[in-house]
């Protein structure tokens, strides 16, 4: 799995620069990329420890309405108020947040040159006139978060588009690594919202396409055309982490059982599917597309035929990383399975 992962991270790098000397489709550049993030990002996510973060029915549930409230907010925001007010407070934030996914995504790879007891040993640092707050980090951590911030400051100078997507990339691979729904049930309940969010937002209002051109922050992946009249096409971060998050849980709940990525294989094949549907649709109609319409449909049914078809239903179903009994059994087999892994892999590279 470690081999799989770099290797498609050596090829995410290569793609992503080489509309710099070569004229790249945009169509091709979009599906490849989204699929090789989300499957780094979904490799990324099976370790020792569980996901850090894992989602509650309620919160699955409320999740298009906050995403709504938001999205409403950031359109009557860039109305009334100037472009370039709002823009500037936003690159403000995600400079920050910027500093830190990339420095996450970094990590890993930088471990492997430094110290152990750069990686292990933790640094307490107090904050000025607030001796209560205390942050703390490796060694190994700051030294990830210098290259970081230089990074973003040249996001922040020059607005570039390999700029964007690098920091656009970093945050879609730190949400799927870092995310979990917690069981099947749940991440069907937010794919459905999210299916209706989408479909709403982009067919029956301007919203959704209105805030997409008017927000220039890293919340969507840009890839160059060539063509004067539409020099970009558009990709938002949230039709690759949504679905990612759901086909990383498809991994996680392979590893549990010991399977070779069986159900994974599925889910990523059903967002790959959705993606080409995406953007054939959007071609034939010269029209942006709400994504997850077809994504959505496309990864869940491929996941459910297969478990159909091999009477598995009902164990998919409860499958569980919540944190109570049922979740905690599959956290610990797929840590052991993920150990295991790790090991063979780094004996390999060696």
């Amino acid at each position: 799995m470690v081999l799989a992962e770099r290797l498609a991270s050596v090829a995410l790098i290569g793609l992503s620069l080489a509309p710099l000397v070569i004229k790249v489709d945009p169509n091709l550049n979009v599906v490849a990329t989204a699929c090789l993030t989300v499957f780094i990002g979904c490799h990324r996510s099976v370790k020792p420890a569980p996901p850090s973060e894992t989602m509650s029915k309620e919160h699955a549930m409320r999740f298009p309405f906050i995403g709504s409230a938001v999205l409403l907010s950031l359109f009557l925001l860039f109305k009334f108020l100037p472009k370039d007010l709002i823009n500037t407070v936003l690159t403000l934030y995600f400079f920050v947040l910027g500093v830190l996914a990339l420095s996450a995504t970094i990590l890993p790879t930088l471990e492997r040159f430094l110290p152990i007891a750069w990686n292990e040993s933790m640094v307490t640092w107090h904050l000025p006139y607030w001796k209560n707050v205390e942050i703390e980090f490796t060694k190994s951590q700051l030294i990830a978060g210098i290259p970081g911030t230089l990074f973003c400051i040249w996001y922040v100078l020059k607005k570039h588009w390999l700029a964007n997507n690098t920091l656009g990339l970093a945050f879609s691979i730190q949400g799927i690594e870092m995310l979990s729904l917690g069981s099947f049930k749940i991440g069907a309940i937010l794919l459905a919202g999210l299916f209706i969010y989408d479909i709403f937002w982009v067919f029956f209002t301007p919203v959704m396409v209105s805030v997409a051109k008017s927000f220039d922050a890293p919340i969507k992946l840009i890839f160059p055309t060539g063509d004067v009249a539409r020099p970009f096409s558009m990709l938002g971060l949230g039709d690759i982490v949504i679905p990612g998050i759901f086909v990383a849980l498809a991994l996680r709940f392979d590893m549990s059982r010991g399977s070779k990525k069986a159900y994974f294989n599925s889910a990523f094949a059903g967002y790959t599917t959705g993606l080409l549907v995406t953007i054939l649709v959007m071609n034939w109609f010269q029209a942006a597309q709400p994504a997850l319409l077809y994504i959505v449909p496309c990864v869940i049914g491929f996941l459910a035929v297969h478990c159909g078809i091999n009477g598995e239903i009902k164990q998919l179903l409860e499958f569980d990383e919540s944190g109570d009994t049922a979740g905690d059994e599959s956290a610990d087999a797929s840590s052991e399975i993920a150990e295991v892994e790790l090991k063979t892999e780094n004996k390999k590279s060696d």
